[in-house]
C-alpha cells in the first residue's frame, strides 16, 4: 500500500492512496481519494471515494464522509475527546453496502489514548433482500520506551460482505496488537498481527507492516 498525506494549509490537506491486492488467485487495486477541511478549531470534515479493479474481491467503487468535533477538559482522567460520525457506501459485484459509524477518541494522561466505534451495515445482495448487522471495537494505545509504542484492540460483530468466497453471514470476534517505532525524524516503521475467531470454527490471521516517511 502506498499513501501520500499532503497539508496545503492549516485547513486544508489531501490524501492519496493506492492499494494493492491478491486473493483466489485474483489481482485488484484501488486507488482512495479524500480531502479534509478544518471548519474551526475544533470542527472537521473529509469527503472522500475510491474506484478499484475490483476482480471481485474487493469494492468496485467507494464513496465516504466524516463529520468531527473534539472537546477540551479540565479533567484529571481525560484530557480531550473527538467524537466523529462516519457514512460509507461500498459497491460490489452483485451487492452494495451502506455503513454508520460513531467514534469516540479519548486523550488520556500520559499520551494514553482510548477510541470507541459502534457501527451499523446496511447490506443488499442481488436476489437477495436488506438485512442490517451491528459491530464495534475498542483499541487502546499507549508509550513503552522512547520512540515506542504499542497497541492492544478488540472487536466483536457480524458480517455478510462475502461475494468470491461465499462465506455469507458469520459473526466474529478480534484480537489484534501492534508496535510503532519512531527510528528518525519523520520516519517509522510500524506492526501489527491479529487473529479472528468465526462462527462455525473458522480462524482467520493476519500481520502486517509498514513503513512511513513525514514530510
Amino acid at each position: 500500500m502506498l499513501l501520500l498525506t499532503s497539508h496545503w494549509t492549516t485547513r486544508f490537506a489531501t490524501t492519496f492512496t493506492a492499494g494493492f491486492y491478491q486473493r483466489f488467485g485474483q489481482d485488484a487495486s484501488q486507488f482512495v481519494g479524500s480531502t479534509s477541511f478544518r471548519l474551526t478549531k475544533t470542527d472537521s470534515l473529509n469527503i472522500g471515494g475510491a474506484v478499484a479493479n475490483s476482480q471481485g474481491i474487493i469494492p468496485k467503487s467507494e464513496i465516504f464522509f466524516e463529520y468531527g468535533h473534539g472537546f477540551r477538559f479540565s479533567n484529571r482522567w481525560v484530557k480531550g475527546l473527538e467524537a466523529s460520525y462516519l457514512q460509507h457506501w461500498f459497491w460490489y459485484q452483485g451487492a452494495d453496502v451502506l455503513t454508520f459509524s460513531g467514534r469516540q477518541l479519548y486523550y488520556l494522561p500520559k499520551e494514553w489514548m482510548w477510541s470507541i466505534t459502534v457501527t451499523g451495515a446496511r447490506s443488499g445482495f442481488t436476489g437477495t433482500g436488506i438485512e442490517w448487522v451491528p459491530s464495534g471495537t475498542t483499541r487502546l494505545e499507549f508509550p513503552l520506551r522512547r520512540n515506542l509504542a504499542g497497541n492492544v484492540a478488540f472487536a466483536n460483530g457480524t458480517e455478510d460482505f462475502a461475494q468470491v468466497d461465499q462465506i455469507g453471514h458469520f459473526s466474529a470476534r478480534t484480537f489484534a496488537g501492534g508496535l510503532k517505532y519512531l527510528f528518525a525524524p519523520g520516519q517509522d516503521v510500524r506492526a501489527y498481527v491479529a487473529r479472528q475467531y468465526r462462527s462455525d470454527g473458522q480462524t482467520q490471521n493476519s500481520f502486517g507492516v509498514n513503513y512511513g516517511f513525514h514530510f
